[in-house]
């Protein structure tokens, strides 16, 4: 698969920028079952300690606890679904990212900054600090402009690698939910 150039990443940021602000669509659910797998949902249960029921989270181990464990604000990578159509070029190539949510919402710090909370289906999220910056395997997948473009400046503003966030209320969603900002 050809990788985007940064000249190409760039002449998408006015798309991803007209991403709805107050009331979105989760258009993807993936459910990572183990590690380098992949599942595509059309519904899932989100909840307090497991984040995705069926997802890998609770054995993910992280640099950012002190004793390795997974870190209690990272339960959920969501990532904005015009960047991902952007990166991926192909719908079926989104899952690659790594995310498990995608959201056609405005996932800027300004548009959501960290404590900002997320209604889907029956569920609510909160968007935590914790950043969201890419790892070798997203380098590997869309390319070095694609981690230098999602990581810059202006990529970390508007949050274009993705944002973490944690479930507050468990619940259900659905791929084509409403994803509607609350409080």
């Amino acid at each position: 698969m050809k990788h985007l150039t940064m000249e190409e990443l760039e002449a998408g940021v006015d798309e991803i920028r007209r991403a709805p602000k107050s009331e979105g669509v989760l258009q993807l659910i993936v459910r990572r079952p183990k590690v380098e797998e992949r599942e595509i949902l059309e519904e899932a249960q989100l909840d307090a300690a497991e984040g995705l029921v069926g997802d890998t989270w609770r054995m993910r181990k992280s640099s950012r606890t002190a004793d390795g464990s997974p870190h209690p604000d990272m339960q959920l990578n969501i990532m904005n679904a015009r960047v991902a159509a952007l990166l991926a070029a192909e719908k079926n190539r989104w899952p690659l990212a790594g995310d498990q949510l995608y959201m056609d919402l405005d996932l800027s710090t300004a548009n959501l900054p960290a404590g900002s909370r997320l209604a889907v289906g029956t569920a609510v999220i909160e968007v935590t600090n914790q950043p969201h910056t890419g790892c070798s395997k997203f380098v590997a997948r869309f390319g070095v402009d694609a981690m230098k473009f999602v990581n810059s400046p202006l990529g970390r503003e508007l949050c274009l690698r993705g944002i973490n966030a944690k479930v507050v209320r468990p619940g259900a969603i659905r791929r084509g939910d409403v994803v509607r900002k609350i409080g």
